[in-house]
């Protein structure tokens, strides 16, 4: 028997998207979507699945990101080697040696971040981690004019390459790109488990783009939705590996949908926060709570819409994350759906009304 989320999880996270090229991921989650709800999209590129209720307010957006950290191709050596800028939060120390696929519009060329051997260092250097303006894609061109006939030209995005894989627990699923695939697997789940059900509002699926690079999406999709609550669906740090302390990250995989308490771009809405934390405890959901003190999600944007939005995060503890290979827990994933369900169901007007007021 197919797994259909399983392969919904490999078709997601093996699709190349980095911010400004989410075409492709568009696509496919257009497909899933188009079932599931009318579809709309910004100008931008975000795409919005809107599925009716019984009531057409309150307005209710679930958001989770596209784009995933990459590169952009910005200068060709006369030697034939890629000069490029990263786009997103990357860490130099995870980049190095790592294949990535340049997407040209002759279609995909393989290569690999490189730098100066460390050989080749002085003690001093090797101490310290390569910088980014130092490092090199290697797509095995011996000139500027050979990586030109691969296809190849400044402004091409470069992805990691790591495919989807399911670890001996088989609960366990290492892939890039988790950061936000996850999100937009929510909201598809989500808006498929409503089919089956009346919810007292209306549902707005975005699947937003240009967050890794300034919350860009979230920003034009709010205009077009213009939503009475919202609700970001993001990852989180693991705490559970050796050298992470309690105070710098709590989420553990396998314990459930992450809340996060504080974000750089947001405070949730205390009523908002406390509706989630009560449904997750009458549904028996576990759930933990979290604060990322550097970065932030699309409820960055979100929450000051207009005169100013209800909102939240809600997500899961991920490992590795801003790699070529993080690590999720399947059944924390399951149980945001089935929070983020939870919540929905909860949220009538009378109810919008008590946290506004």
């Amino acid at each position: 028997m197919t797994d259909r989320v399983l392969e919904m999880f490999r078709e997601l996270t093996e699709t190349p998207g980095v911010p400004g090229f989410e075409e492709p991921v568009r696509a496919v989650l257009r497909r899933h979507l188009s079932p599931l709800g009318e579809i709309l999209q910004d100008r931008l590129g975000s795409l919005v699945a809107r599925k009716e209720g019984t009531r057409p307010q309150p307005k209710v957006m679930l958001a989770g990101h596209m784009d995933e950290i990459g590169f952009l191709v910005t200068r060709i050596t006369d030697e034939g080697y890629l000069k490029f800028q990263t786009l997103g939060g990357w860490w130099s120390q995870v980049m190095l040696a790592q294949r990535v696929r340049v997407w040209t519009r002759q279609g995909p060329v393989l290569g690999v971040i490189g730098s100066k051997p460390p050989h080749l260092l002085e003690e001093e250097e090797r101490k310290k981690p390569v910088d980014v303006k130092d490092m090199y894609i290697d797509v095995g061109a011996s000139s500027r004019e050979e990586a030109e006939r691969f296809g190849i030209r400044p402004g091409d995005p470069a992805v990691p390459e790591s495919p989807f894989t399911v670890l001996h627990n088989p609960k366990l699923m290492v892939a890039k790109a988790w950061d936000n695939r996850f999100g937009c697997a929510v909201v598809v789940e989500v808006l498929r488990a409503l089919q089956e059900e009346a919810h007292p509002n209306t549902v707005y699926g975005v699947c937003s783009v240009q967050e890794e690079v300034g919350l860009r999406g979230a920003q034009t999709a709010s205009h077009l939705v213009q939503p009475d609550v919202g609700i970001a669906l993001d990852t989180g740090i693991a705490g559970d590996t050796p050298g992470v302390k309690p105070d710098e990250a709590q989420g553990k995989l396998g314990k459930g949908p992450v809340i996060l308490l504080y974000d750089a771009t947001l405070i949730p809405h205390v009523r908002l926060r406390d509706l989630v934390v009560e449904t997750a405890e009458a549904e028996g959901i576990p759930y933990q709570f979290d604060r990322v003190a550097r970065g932030g999600t699309d409820a960055g944007r979100i929450h000051t819409f207009g005169v100013g939005v209800p909102s939240i995060v809600i997500g899961a503890p991920v490992r590795y994350i801003h790699s070529h290979n993080a690590i999720l827990h399947r059944d924390d994933f399951e149980a945001t759906v089935r929070l983020v369900t939870a919540v929905i169901r909860r949220l009538d007007a009378a109810t919008l009304e008590r946290l506004v007021s």
